[in-house]
C-alpha cells in the first residue's frame, strides 16, 4: 500500500504501524489465553485406600474409592507402586456359579462421580508384593490425560481388618 503525502503536512507513519502491531498482538494473544483459561481440572481424590496382603508371592488386592470433581470423565489407565512388581486392574465376574478375574485396560470415573475398587468387584492386583500388614505403601494412579495422583495404601492382613497398633509395633 502506498500513500501520497499531503502537501504541507508531515507524513506520520507511526500510528498506522502501531495499529498493525496492536492488531497482530491481539490476534496472537487470543489463542494463547484460551488454553491458559481452561487449565487442568482438579485431581481425582483417593479415599479409603488399602491392600489385602495374603502371603509371599500371592498377589495382594488393592481397594480404594476414587472421586472425580471435574465436569469431564477421568480415565484411569494404570497404577504403579514400588511395593508391587506390577499392578493390574481387574474386575471379578460371576458366570454359572464360578467367579473369575478379568483384566481391564481402563476405568472411567464419571464427571462429578465416584468409582470404587472394592472386594468382589473391580480391584487392583499387586503382583509380586513387597509389603507387610501394618505398613503404608505408595501407589500412583495414571490417567489417560497424563495426570498422576499418588496415595498411601494401608496394608491389611487376609481378613481385611485394619492392623491394630500393637501388632504394628511388633512388626517393626
Amino acid at each position: 500500500m502506498t500513500t501520497t503525502p499531503i502537501p504541507g503536512r508531515p507524513r506520520c507513519v507511526a500510528p498506522r504501524r502501531a495499529r498493525r502491531w496492536a492488531v497482530l498482538l491481539a490476534a496472537l494473544a487470543v489463542p494463547v489465553a484460551a488454553p491458559l483459561a481452561a487449565g487442568p481440572g482438579a485431581p481425582v481424590r483417593v479415599t479409603h485406600p488399602w491392600f489385602r496382603y495374603l502371603l509371599g508371592t500371592i498377589p495382594a488386592g488393592g481397594y480404594a474409592n476414587l472421586a472425580n470433581p471435574n465436569p469431564t470423565p477421568a480415565v484411569l489407565v494404570g497404577a504403579t507402586s514400588p511395593a508391587c512388581g506390577a499392578i493390574e486392574m481387574h474386575r471379578t465376574e460371576s458366570r454359572g456359579g464360578m467367579e473369575r478375574m478379568v483384566a481391564v485396560a481402563r476405568v472411567t470415573i464419571p464427571p462429578r462421580g465416584d468409582f470404587a475398587f472394592a472386594p468382589g468387584g473391580y480391584h487392583l492386583m499387586c503382583l509380586m508384593p513387597r509389603m507387610h500388614p501394618g505398613e503404608d505403601v505408595s501407589v500412583t494412579f495414571r490417567f489417560a490425560d497424563g495426570a498422576q495422583v499418588a496415595a498411601r495404601f494401608a496394608v491389611r492382613g487376609a481378613s481385611g481388618a485394619p492392623v491394630p497398633a500393637a501388632a504394628m509395633k511388633m512388626h517393626m
